[in-house]
């Protein structure tokens, strides 16, 4: 298969989809994700061990790094990066097929926005507590996930990592369904793929199918009908994010950057503890931890307050 699949998130959903398309035979996978490994993510992410968090690895160069043991003549691409309205069209750019293991909805209904416009198959994905949801989604042919889910849900009303946890079977169980549909994408077969909205509740053993044939008929969905793609605007997007599980903050700069890590850990090296490698710089100074990415992104650990993580960017990175 000369196609190239992108991932886009590479936790519990992510780490068990690259590693079933790379057994399964693909040739070109690109891993897009943009956090580190934490003795947490161990649970349910598949691909990752102590030593990775010891190296202070990214999670994509992680995954890119175990599974190019599988097999070597696979072309994987790590891409350590927050996918955003800035980068969307490079980093999907040649994709044949996308797959969702990401962890909010912002970020999901981005790349529904990029495929419908651009008509790029792609796979939604995700998991909370024992409930897991998948569907297919193929521009001009089935709803997109606007016609599905029309707006963000607001905030406090759904269950979230923090609330509900996830099991690792039910993560397993979806992106084993995704890379299936994914193969099928890839090698044409479109009329074996899966319709409408899937739904898995491991705990209650109970699998249910939303048919969505006729939502997309129905409605006036901004995506699909409407051409309207909001999310694809640099004013849309927040620069500010509060990560899923954690009690951490993830800062974009405004205009990206092309930080020297090295230079950046020798000014900070009196101000509190500082580790880097090539990929990740890393300051502890209290109870926070600053993760500073080449891009000039910041992951904040120890404070889910969004004003205080900026300040914490000003004072000792700068804007």
């Amino acid at each position: 298969m000369e196609k190239t699949a992108v991932l886009v998130g590479c936790g519990a959903l992510g780490c068990t989809s690259a590693n079933l398309l790379v057994r399964s035979g693909i040739k070109c996978l690109k891993i897009v994700d943009r956090d580190f490994i934490e003795e947490s993510n161990l649970q349910r992410q598949s691909l990752f061990d102590e030593e990775d968090i010891s190296k202070n690895l990214p999670k994509a160069v992680a995954a890119q790094k175990k599974l190019q043991k599988v097999n070597s003549h696979i072309q994987i691409e790590a891409i350590v990066a927050d996918i955003n309205p800035s980068n969307i069209e490079t980093i999907l750019e040649n994709a044949n097929v996308v797959i969702d293991g990401t962890d909010n909805f912002e970020t999901r209904f981005l790349i529904n926005d990029y495929c419908v416009k651009e008509e790029i198959p792609w796979i939604y994905g995700a998991c909370i507590g024992s409930v897991g949801l998948t569907m297919n989604i193929i521009p001009s042919k089935t709803p997109c996930l606007r016609c599905v889910l029309d707006t963000i849900p607001p905030v406090g009303t759904t269950e979230t990592c923090d609330t509900a946890g996830i099991i690792s079977p039910i993560a397993s169980m979806i992106a084993s369904i995704q890379a299936a549909e994914a193969l099928k994408i890839l090698t044409g077969n479109y009329d074996a793929l899966s319709k409408g909205l899937l739904k898995i509740d491991l705990w209650r053993n109970e699998i249910k199918k939303l048919h969505t044939d006729d939502i997309r008929e129905k409605s006036d969905c901004i995506t699909c009908k409407q051409h309207q793609y909001e999310f694809l605007s640099k004013d849309r997007y927040s620069m500010t994010t509060s990560l899923c599980g954690r009690n951490a903050v993830q800062i974009l700069h405004p205009d990206g950057s092309n930080l020297d890590l090295a230079k950046l850990a020798a000014r900070l090296e009196h101000v509190g503890e500082v580790s880097f490698n090539r990929f990740l710089l890393r300051l502890k100074i209290d109870i926070y931890e600053l993760t500073v990415f080449p891009d000039g992104r910041l992951i904040i650990t120890g404070t889910n307050d969004a004003a205080v993580a900026k300040g914490l960017y000003a004072k000792y990175i700068g804007m």
